[in-house]
């Protein structure tokens, strides 16, 4: 199956009451790990690539890699998709280069500029056949180049005006996750009020949920165990992701715990085989590490498992 656009994928997701896992990639291993729990679990998969896996690893090769993927398992639904897309220019590359989905993140600039660039992004994809999302609000944390030290929670009349005007087809909203792996300090909140209301105005539309990881503790303790130093990090408990996955979030971002479970992997081993030096010897755990955590994110966050 060659690479599609999330069109059917959503629309499949929303009836279902269920969510497409859109997972970050950056090297071989974590695309072959990622692939090889969806190929498992018979799930519809998104890959996604942030600006910095782009400068990291090269447009090309990614795209090879995930090539070679889609030659494994024809049967899979993927989605390639550019993360927190800076600029018309970046967003305008990705989809000359194969991309099937586009992330413009116009969610630091006002309300008017960010209809703007928008909608000149989705001038430009539309007729390529490339789906566009937006986001509207901000997600407190750093990601990357993406930082905010608040929350600026979606308006839900906003909203609509800004999926009208714009014609992105699907938004990004923010009802208090965040960015990292430092969510929250106390209990962990999100406005589900917020959330239902944005969907009631807008039925049908795909929503997202971004800073969406639920850094397992387990991935913690392990890297603090072995010489890490990750303390106090907490993330969105899984239940609530399942929660929103019902009410409308056809597409939920996991990037951070992909990251703690590839270095918990690494950070073991080298303690325990202090004389190995051969990266194949502590990449191949780190690569069944993160197949592992995608299945269960796959089957207990997302609920995808066997609609591929």
């Amino acid at each position: 199956m060659p690479l599609i656009n999330p069109k059917q994928m959503f629309a499949d997701a929303y009836a279902g009451g269920y969510a497409i896992g859109a997972f970050n990639v950056n090297n071989m291993e974590i695309i072959q790990g990622i692939m090889s729990a969806a190929s498992e679990e018979k799930s519809p998969v998104i890959l996604q690539v942030s600006a910095g896996a782009r400068k990291y690893a090269g447009q090309a090769y990614i795209m090879k890699l995930v090539e070679a993927a889609l030659s494994l398992d024809p049967t899979i639904p993927v989605v390639v998709h550019l993360d927190h897309g800076p600029s018309f220019e970046m967003c305008r590359d990705c989809i000359d280069g194969g991309f099937t989905s586009v992330m413009i993140d116009g969610s630091h600039l006002s309300f008017e500029e960010n209809i703007a660039v928008t909608k000149k992004v989705v001038d430009y994809a539309h007729p390529r056949g490339v789906w566009v999302e937006a986001e509207l609000g901000k997600l407190a944390g750093i990601e990357e180049h993406v930082q905010s030290a608040e929350h600026v929670y979606t308006d839900p009349d906003e909203a609509v005006q800004f999926v009208e005007r714009t014609g992105c087809d699907s938004l990004a909203v923010a009802i208090g996750t965040s960015h990292g792996a430092y969510k929250f300090k106390g209990e962990a909140k999100l406005d589900f009020e917020r959330l239902e209301a944005i969907g009631n105005k807008l039925p049908g539309y795909p929503l997202v949920l971004h800073g969406a990881s639920s850094v397992p503790q387990e991935f913690v303790e392990q890297c603090n165990a072995y010489g890490g130093k990750v303390g106090g990090a907490r993330g969105v408990p899984e239940d609530m992701l399942r929660k929103a996955a019902s009410m409308g979030v056809c597409k939920i971002n996991v990037d951070t715990d992909i990251r703690l479970a590839v270095t918990a992997s690494i950070r073991k081993y080298f303690t325990e085989h202090p004389e190995h030096f051969d990266p194949r010897q502590y990449l191949t755990p780190a690569r069944e590490a993160v197949k592992e955590m995608v299945a269960r994110k796959i089957r207990t966050v997302m609920g995808s498992s066997g609609k591929a």
